[in-house]
């Protein structure tokens, strides 16, 4: 009995070293959601905002959503974001990068946004849940959506160029503002992004 409690002490003590040998590495530090921090030369959220807020503001400038409000009294045109296409070496979350994108097209305040395909299908159950089950004078009629002027479609590419411990990532963002009355390109944007990167730990 003596030689059992002895074991089963060395053994809880093996396993308590052994926790805080793997608590020893590791070190945590809060900083500002703004603040750049780029420690692979991957694409990052700084990458993102930046891109998204450049090219949207590049997109508001330019001369269709002057003739858009002239043909329309005034009225703000409606857009919607379609598929952002990844075509680069790496993982890139496009759903964080459309939502960058959608942030800054809401917040200029000079078009109105409709809810993509996924989020529609969503709200379309909710409207036929409530024709089941919520009382007549709070119901949302089914047919009242707004239909979109203009979808902005997209894709993100990489080069990459690399010797030994040093590589240079080129990345080229396009995106396109189509016209869904005729198919017409209204808009056609493109951002580059180059990164200089040296070191032993290089991803590829």
């Amino acid at each position: 009995m003596h030689a059992l409690k002895k074991n089963i002490f060395i053994m809880a003590l093996i396993a308590g070293l052994a926790t805080l040998g793997g608590c020893g590495g590791i070190k945590v530090k809060r900083t500002d959601a703004g603040e750049t921090i780029d420690l692979s030369g991957a694409w990052n959220d700084t990458d993102s905002q930046q891109v998204s807020k450049e090219m949207i503001d590049d997109m508001l400038e330019q001369r269709w959503l002057r003739v858009f409000k002239q043909k329309n009294r005034g009225k703000a045109p409606t857009v919607i974001v379609g598929d952002i296409r990844n075509l680069s070496h790496e993982h890139i979350n496009t759903r964080t990068f459309i939502a960058d994108i959608e942030r800054a097209v809401i917040n200029s305040g000079e078009v109105e946004f409709v809810a993509s395909k996924g989020e529609r299908g969503e709200i379309r159950e909710e409207r036929v849940d409530q024709d089941l089950h919520s009382r007549a004078d709070t119901r949302k009629a089914m047919g009242q959506e707004i239909g979109a002027d203009f979808m902005l479609q997209g894709r993100i590419n990489t080069i990459i160029d690399a010797v030994k411990r040093e590589q240079v990532r080129y990345y080229q963002v396009d995106l396109t503002l189509i016209s869904l009355k005729d198919n017409r390109k209204v808009w056609v944007g493109q951002k580059k992004i180059k990164k200089h990167i040296e070191g032993s730990g290089l991803r590829f």
